[in-house]
């Protein structure tokens, strides 16, 4: 049994340990909060330019964006993946990129190639191990998101599904449902399909300055855009949450330990003192 001196060097060090995992789940409290307010408040915007776009797809039938249009072979596959830049926050990463290993063996069978855009340190440095080619990536994105800084990751990803570089586009991020469960998926992003889209109800047209073409690229770019800045913001509040219910985990635990550990230091104690009271009793009997 160790010694009594050793035990509470042990109990100090987790008492240590659990004061700062209880500030990084008040800190992670605190930031997840703001994280679901931005994620909510970017909802809408995300729904009103979904509803232009799918008007603008039906209205004009005479031209097709490249972005609508299904390639007939897919030889390459580009994946946006959107990862935190810090740990700490449970298997949030370690689920989505589990399953995105999946869907690249997948695609690997099939004979595709896989070209990748990391948003986040964690992704960046998996697909970097993996051998993945990067067309781009982006770290250090901090608590609160900006659109001007994915644009340049994104345009690259996009110009190169333009220019016939890949033929569709994915999207791999962790879907917050609640506090407590975050989702990982991997969903497509171009071509745009119906589905993605919705169903136009209705005929629609509009009155274009300067014409209709500039318009509608301007148009679906800025959708693709709002959906990866809508991932991002999905993904930030899932990091909040698992990291926040990550660290309630160790300080729980924590708290367990320090437990046991006084325990075992009350036993120790005693031994001692009845070690010492018997030596007393024998040596006393002895005189």
């Amino acid at each position: 049994m160790p010694g009594s001196k050793e035990i509470r060097g042990k109990i100090k060090s987790v008492e240590n340990t659990r004061k700062i995992t209880r500030a990084m789940e008040m800190v992670a409290a605190s930031k997840m909060r703001k994280a679901q307010e931005r994620m909510r408040a970017a909802r809408p915007y995300a729904e009103k330019i979904r509803q232009v776009a799918t008007h603008l797809a039906g209205a004009h039938s005479e031209y097709k964006h490249p972005f609508l249009i299904n390639r007939d072979e897919i030889k390459s596959v580009g994946v946006v993946v959107i990862t935190s830049d810090k740990g700490l926050c449970g298997g949030l990463n370690t689920n989505l990129l589990r399953m995105l290993v999946g869907q690249m063996k997948t695609w690997e069978e099939e004979g595709k190639k896989i070209r990748a855009c990391a948003i986040g340190n964690k992704g960046f440095g998996f697909m970097s191990r993996l051998g993945v080619d990067i067309k781009s990536h982006l770290v250090g994105l901090g608590d609160a998101p900006h659109l001007e800084k994915l644009v340049g990751a994104v345009k690259i990803m996009l110009d190169a599904y333009v220019a016939g570089e890949v033929d569709a586009v994915y999207i791999a991020y962790n879907h917050f449902v609640n506090t407590m469960k975050q989702e990982p998926r991997v969903e497509q992003l171009l071509p745009l399909s119906g589905e993605q889209l919705g169903k136009d109800e209705g005929v629609w047209d509009y009155i274009y300055e300067p014409e209709s073409k500039t318009v509608v690229d301007q148009l679906l770019v800025r959708y693709i855009e709002s959906l990866i800045y809508s991932g991002v913001t999905e993904n930030m509040a899932s990091e909040q949450s698992a990291r926040m219910v990550a660290m309630k985990a160790a300080s729980d635990n924590a708290k367990s330990v320090i437990g046991e550990l006084k325990l075992v230091y009350n036993k120790a104690r005693q031994a001692a003192i009845t070690k010492e009271i018997s030596e007393i009793v024998g040596g006393a009997a002895a005189v």
